[in-house]
């Protein structure tokens, strides 16, 4: 071996495999860009953005890390998702969940997500 070497293996590299997907189509509705990063609870992204969050709630965009979605002002996409794994905990954002996302259920009412038990 010498150093800097890669030593790779010859099957791809599955990211993801096995996690629940979902498509959406999203509408910036609002006057100014939207950027939304690879690791972002999708159900919590900015309100000028129309799309069905009952649906996104648990999930993220299905994109490389440290990259993210850009949606200009007017524009209508359709995104592909993917469901957060791990402890499946998301703390912060719009505070709308604060803890496990499978302990509250999601109401979805024309834009905004209700989340019971939420703090």
């Amino acid at each position: 071996m010498k150093p800097g070497e890669f030593v790779l293996k010859d099957e791809p590299i599955l990211c993801n495999a096995g996690r629940a997907t979902v498509t959406v189509e999203v509408t910036n509705s609002g006057d100014r860009p939207i950027q939304v990063g690879s690791h972002y609870h999708f159900a919590e992204t900015n309100r000028a953005l129309h799309f069905d969050r009952a649906a996104a709630y648990g999930f993220r965009l299905d994109i490389p890390a440290g990259t993210a979605v850009r949606f200009e002002p007017g524009d209508a996409k359709t995104v592909p998702l993917v469901a957060l794994a791990g402890s499946r905990e998301v703390y912060g954002l719009a505070n709308l969940v604060n803890g496990p996302l499978d302990s509250v259920s999601v109401q979805n009412d024309g834009g905004a997500v209700n989340v019971e038990g939420a703090k």
